[in-house]
């Protein structure tokens, strides 16, 4: 099972649209990309092949404000980012790119749950467990 294979499937099951599916499952991706140490996410991402590309296709620091720049959002995201640090930052500028997506919060709940089921399938509960301890906030974002 690789990245393509998981977007299809949660798209499949939520309804959702393909090029939205993506963004949700990449955004995702990349957050835990950032925030988890290599050691750990290195082996989650072999095991889901095409998963770092698909994260830095959605990267979540990129230079680009995630949730199309300026406003109140953008300045809370610079404030929050710079005070909590690159990884907290990165969780923060994620679930803003989330929000983006147009999606409900069960909505992104229901595709991040299924992306977890399948990561469990194709990397195994252990690595997945312990790439999700890694990351508690994302966690309580998305209701896992």
């Amino acid at each position: 099972m690789n990245a393509q294979d998981v977007v299809n499937t949660i798209a499949q099951k939520t309804s959702i649209d393909q090029p939205t599916t993506e963004k949700v499952v990449g955004t995702i991706l990349s957050v835990i990309q950032h925030e988890v140490d290599a050691a750990t996410v290195e082996p989650w991402f072999a095991k889901l092949p095409g998963a770092d590309q698909l994260a830095q296709q959605y990267d979540v620091m990129s230079a680009a404000p995630a949730s199309g720049g300026g406003g109140l959002l953008g300045s809370l995201q610079s404030a929050l980012g710079g005070i909590l640090g690159g990884k907290a930052g990165a969780l923060v500028n994620g679930v803003a790119q989330l929000e983006s997506t147009g999606l409900s919060m069960a909505q992104i709940q229901q595709a991040a749950a299924t992306l977890i089921q399948q990561a469990k399938t194709a990397a195994g509960p252990q690595l997945t467990s312990q790439v999700l301890d890694s990351v508690p906030g994302l966690k309580s974002q998305l209701g896992l």
